[in-house]
């Protein structure tokens, strides 16, 4: 990928030291463990959205109330993105690591046993501090954990863990919701992030920081117009997929009359298209990146469009949401090759401008997606949504038809 190629060719010019020697095996287990730490951070920011209704009803709130649940992580992981990366930037990232994966724990089991629903709200501000900096870390890392021709595939199994969470960790969590309760459900994954912290301590090197990340270094990066091209299409095709996915429990629930079993079964299939989206996309954007935005967008304004049409019938809601994970499974790996591609001087503030903006956008989607449920319908919800993508398309063809390319790697 663009993005660790770019990075790795950097050191080489500056003098640094160059890819690890370590054995192949101990690299992998280093990046599966990173992948699962992922993993862990992507479950539990959207684990409510497989127990929406659920953790609604048991404290007597209405839908878009509980959305507060997506929209509070994706605020502070906004904001701690750039503050916590700055703020640790000459601390060993493999402490940082454990030091994120240890709150992540801490959250879930906090959210667990919370008596009212603030003390759930404040759990999620926890979770939404360890996404920022976790993710500011994690997402350039393949390229220190394995040798130069493994980068990219490393790379892809890093960011397998988007659709992997939603292909296991939602599903698994709703269907633990069903037998057990919510609360179980953030018992469990904060019991498996403590499994999660142990492998990173024992198979991650020692990872002193290669460079220092300091703000001017991210202010500069948003003068050129290619990190603003990369801000504005993750803004829209973040907000047009949380503000629909965040609630398409309800749509479910009242558009297709989908019982709980049901929706599980759904959301797992939306969940295995995403992980081969994601695979898909980590293949070809790299060479064509405006390409790959451009068809990702396409293809999910065409899911949620025809949502509210066809999700009255169950093959019509396997058909697209099959579309939709496929195309929101590049998503993630299309916006960071963005950033990196616009900034391959600095990779780390190309991580912390991705997860910063992700993120933002995240908050910022689910919170007006609860506002458009509550005063409206799921299904106007997904409508507005899939307008929203359909802009992703025109600003992909904009940046060709300015004819603008992105900066040299060397």
């Amino acid at each position: 990928m663009a993005s660790t190629n770019t990075a790795t060719r950097h050191r080489h010019h500056t003098g640094e030291a160059g890819p690890p020697t370590r054995p192949s095996l101990m690299g992998w287990l280093a990046v599966v463990s990173v992948m699962l730490g992922i993993f862990s951070i992507v479950t539990t920011e959207i684990l409510p959205i497989g127990l929406l209704t659920k953790i609604g009803s048991s404290f007597a709130i209405s839908d878009g109330m509980a959305g507060l649940m997506m929209t509070m992580p994706g605020f502070l992981a906004a904001i701690s993105a750039p503050v916590v990366t700055v703020a640790t930037a000459r601390i060993d990232r493999r402490l940082m690591l454990c030091v994120f994966t240890l709150l992540l724990a801490v959250a879930n089991f906090l959210a667990a046993a919370a008596p009212g629903y603030w003390l759930v709200l404040l759990s999620r501000v926890v979770v939404g501090v360890v996404i920022g900096g976790f993710w500011s870390i994690a997402a350039g890392l393949a390229e220190r954990l394995v040798p130069t021709e493994a980068v990219s595939r490393a790379t892809a199994v890093i960011f397998s863990a988007v659709p992997l969470g939603s292909v296991l960790g939602v599903p698994a969590g709703t269907f633990i919701g069903d037998l057990a309760g919510w609360r179980t459900a953030f018992v469990v994954m904060g019991a498996f992030t403590v499994g999660v912290l142990i492998m990173l301590v024992l198979v991650v090197p020692p990872l002193p920081p290669h460079q220092t990340t300091r703000l001017n270094v991210l202010r500069g990066m948003l003068q050129t117009v290619n990190t603003r091209f990369a801000l504005l299409l993750t803004f829209l095709i973040v907000l047009a997929h949380f503000g629909t996915y965040t609630y398409v429990t309800p749509f479910l629930e009242q558009i297709t009359d989908a019982n709980s079993p049901l929706i599980t079964v759904f959301l797992l299939v939306y969940g295995a298209a995403g992980i081969v989206g994601n695979f898909l996309g980590g293949a070809v954007v790299a060479r064509c990146p405006r390409v790959t935005f451009g068809l990702a967008a396409a293809m999910l304004a065409a899911a949620t469009l025809l949502l509210p049409i066809l999700g009255r019938w169950q093959v019509g809601v396997v058909a697209l949401l099959l579309v939709w994970g496929t195309a929101y499974g590049a998503v993630p790996v299309s916006s960071q090759t963005w950033f990196a591609k616009a900034t391959p001087h600095a990779p780390e503030a190309a991580s912390v401008l991705f997860t910063a903006s992700f993120q933002a956008t995240i908050s910022l989607g689910a919170l007006m997606g609860g506002v458009m449920v509550d005063r409206t319908s799921p299904s106007t919800v997904m409508t507005l949504g899939g307008l929203t993508a359909t802009l992703v398309v025109l600003a992909a063809w904009a940046h060709f038809a300015r004819r603008l390319t992105w900066p040299s790697n060397t």
